[in-house]
C-alpha cells in the first residue's frame, strides 16, 4: 500500500513538473517576440505566491486523428484563483504550447468552471486569451463544451466583472467569449481576434489579408470598437488589468473599493475657465477638464480612439471611483453619432451594474445629422443612451459646461431622464435647438421683411437666448439644481456624491426591458 502510494506521488510529481515546465521551444519563441507564456502571465498578473491551480492534470478524452499521442495534461489552459492587490480573483490563461491553445472539451470545461465558480463566490474573472480556436478533431463534443463558455459568460454578465486580454491570435471562440465580457484589453502587434482567419478568407472570398489587417488592435480599437484598451506588450496588458480592477467591486453586491484620498476635496479649479472657451463653437480637450477634476489627475480612459467625439472612463473623487461620460468638442464638435451612442450606452450600463456613480459633462450641439447616420440607425442607437441612463439607478450627476441642444440633451441625462443633480455653468445654453437655427425658424418672416435683416436677426437671437435658453431659464423652471462657478466643479461633485452615497431607487418588477440594441 505504501509502495503504491509512493509510486502515485512520484507519478503526480512528474506530471505536474512536466506541465509547469511547459514547452521550452514555444516559450523561447514567445520570449523572442517579447511575450510571456501562460504561467508567466498569471505570475505577473497576480500578487506573488497567491495562485492556486485547479484541474492541472485534466486531459482531452479524444483519441481520433492522432489525439491519443498528442494529448497533454492541462489540455492547453491554466485555471485557478489568486489575488490582485489582496482581493480574490479567478483567472484562466490559454497555453499556446499545447495544441496551439486550441479549445477542446476538457479545455472548455475548465474555462466554463472558472467563470461559473467566480460568479458563485462573487469575484472577478480574468481570461488571458491566446487560442487557435476550436479543436476540430473533437467534433461536436467540443462545440457543446464551447457553448458552456458562452452560456456562463452571459449568465455572469452584470454579476461579476469579466475582463478579457487578447494576448495572441484568438480565432472563433477566442473572440466570441471575450465579446461577451465587460472589458477587452488587446496587446499591440501580437494579439489579434477574428471569426475566421486569413486562410479561410482567401479560400472563400479570394481576398489576401494579414492577421493584423484582419483583427489587429488598430482595427478593433479604432474602427470596430470591440477593444477597450490597447497594451504595448504582455506586461503592460497585465498592469492595465490590475489598474482597472482597482475601480471595480468584486461583484454587483459590493461597492467599488475606496482609496484613502490624497487630494483636497475642497480644491478649487481656477484653470477650468481657461480650459473651456466661452465661445460655443471653439474646441477644447475635455480630457484635460476631467483630469483637472479627478483626484491627482488620474483618469483611466476606455475606447480612447473609437468614437472620439465622446469620452468615457474612470476616475476618483475624494477616493471613491466614478465613471465619466463627456462630449469631446475636438471631434465632430462633440455631437453624438451612432458609434458614440453605443460607446456611451454600454459604459453607462457597465457602471450601473457595478455600483459606480456616473458623472456626465455635457457640451453637445445635438445628434450628428445626415443621410449616412440615418441609414446607420442613429434613431435606434441614440435611443440606447436614453434607455441606459433611465435604467441606471446609481447616483447620476450632470454638469452642463456650455450647451445642450435637442434630444441629445436628454441623451446626456437631464433631470427628467434621471439625473439626481444637475448643475450649469454661467453662460450655458439649453434649448430645443441652437439659437441660430431657432431664430431662423421662429422669426423668419420678421427677418425677411426687415429693412436690416442682419440687425434684426442679431436682436432676435439675443432676445431668444435670454428668454429661452440661458442658465436662468433652467434655474427658474427647476431644470437644474444650481448654477456653479467652474472653479467649484470638483467640490460640488464631491458634496453631491456624499449625499447620494446611500441612494436607493426601485424599478417596476419585470423579467427585463427591451433595450433598442
Amino acid at each position: 500500500m505504501a509502495k503504491s502510494r509512493e509510486d502515485l506521488e512520484k507519478k503526480l510529481a512528474g506530471l505536474e513538473q512536466k506541465v509547469i515546465g511547459g514547452d521550452a521551444k514555444t516559450t523561447a519563441k514567445l520570449h523572442e517576440q517579447g511575450n510571456l507564456n501562460a504561467r508567466e502571465r498569471i505570475d505577473k498578473l497576480l500578487d506573488p505566491g497567491t495562485f492556486v491551480e485547479e484541474f492541472m492534470l485534466a486531459e482531452t478524452p479524444s483519441v481520433d486523428f492522432g489525439m491519443a499521442e498528442r494529448k497533454r495534461p492541462s489540455d492547453g489552459v491554466v485555471v485557478g484563483f489568486g489575488k490582485i492587490d489582496g482581493r480574490p480573483v479567478y483567472v484562466y490563461s490559454q497555453d499556446r504550447s499545447i495544441l496551439a491553445g486550441s479549445v477542446g472539451a476538457a479545455h472548455a470545461e475548465k474555462i466554463a468552471y472558472a467563470i461559473q465558480t467566480a460568479r458563485k463566490v462573487g469575484v472577478p474573472v480574468i481570461g488571458l486569451n491566446d487560442s487557435a480556436g476550436a479543436r476540430i478533431q473533437e467534433g461536436l463534443t467540443v462545440t457543446s463544451a464551447i457553448g458552456k463558455i458562452f452560456f456562463e459568460n452571459s449568465i455572469a454578465s452584470g454579476c461579476i466583472p469579466q475582463i478579457s486580454a487578447i494576448m495572441g491570435p484568438c480565432i472563433g471562440v477566442g473572440s466570441y467569449s471575450p465579446a461577451l465580457t465587460d472589458v477587452i484589453v488587446q496587446v499591440q502587434n501580437s494579439g489579434q481576434m477574428f471569426i475566421t482567419g486569413p486562410a479561410v478568407i482567401k479560400e472563400v472570398l479570394g481576398e489576401t489579408v494579414t492577421m493584423e489587417e484582419l483583427g489587429g488592435s488598430k482595427i478593433h480599437s479604432e474602427v470596430s470598437g470591440v477593444t477597450d484598451l490597447v497594451a504595448k506588450n504582455d506586461e503592460d496588458c497585465l498592469a492595465m488589468i490590475r489598474r482597472l480592477l482597482g475601480f471595480l467591486p468584486a461583484s454587483f453586491e459590493e461597492q467599488p473599493p475606496r482609496k484613502e484620498p490624497t487630494d483636497d476635496p475642497g480644491r478649487l479649479l481656477d484653470n477650468l475657465e481657461k480650459l473651456v472657451p466661452e465661445e460655443m463653437k471653439r474646441a477644447y480637450n475635455i480630457v484635460q477638464v476631467i483630469k483637472a477634476i479627478v483626484d491627482d489627475g488620474d483618469f483611466f480612459e476606455l475606447k480612447a480612439k473609437f468614437a472620439r467625439n465622446l469620452v468615457i472612463g474612470f476616475g476618483r473623487l475624494n477616493g471613491a471611483p466614478v465613471g465619466f461620460v463627456a462630449n469631446q468638442p475636438m471631434f465632430l464638435a462633440g455631437s453624438l453619432d451612432v458609434d458614440a451612442s453605443d460607446k456611451a450606452a454600454r459604459f453607462i450600463r457597465f457602471c450601473d451594474a457595478f455600483n459606480v456613480p456616473i458623472v456626465t459633462l455635457m457640451d453637445v450641439p445635438g445628434f450628428f445629422p445626415g443621410k449616412q447616420q440615418e441609414e446607420k440607425g442613429i434613431i435606434r442607437h441614440g435611443a440606447k443612451m436614453l434607455y441606459a441612463y433611465a435604467e441606471a439607478t446609481v447616483p447620476k450627476i450632470t454638469i452642463v459646461l456650455r450647451k445642450g441642444y435637442g434630444g441629445a440633451k436628454q441623451a446626456l441625462c437631464t433631470r427628467e431622464m434621471g439625473a439626481d443633480q444637475l448643475f450649469v455653468w454661467p453662460g450655458v445654453e439649453l434649448a430645443v435647438m441652437g439659437g441660430g437655427g431657432a431664430v431662423n425658424v421662429l422669426y423668419k418672416k420678421e427677418i425677411d421683411q426687415s429693412a436690416d435683416p442682419a440687425k434684426t436677426r442679431t436682436e432676435k437671437l439675443a432676445e431668444y437666448l435670454e428668454r429661452f435658453s440661458g442658465p436662468f431659464e433652467a434655474l427658474a423652471k427647476q431644470f437644474a439644481q444650481a448654477a456653479i462657478r467652474p472653479a467649484e466643479t470638483r467640490k460640488r461633485l464631491i458634496q453631491s456624491l456624499e449625499i447620494l452615497r446611500n441612494k436607493k431607487e426601485d424599478r417596476p418588477r419585470k423579467k427585463h426591458g427591451l433595450m433598442p440594441v
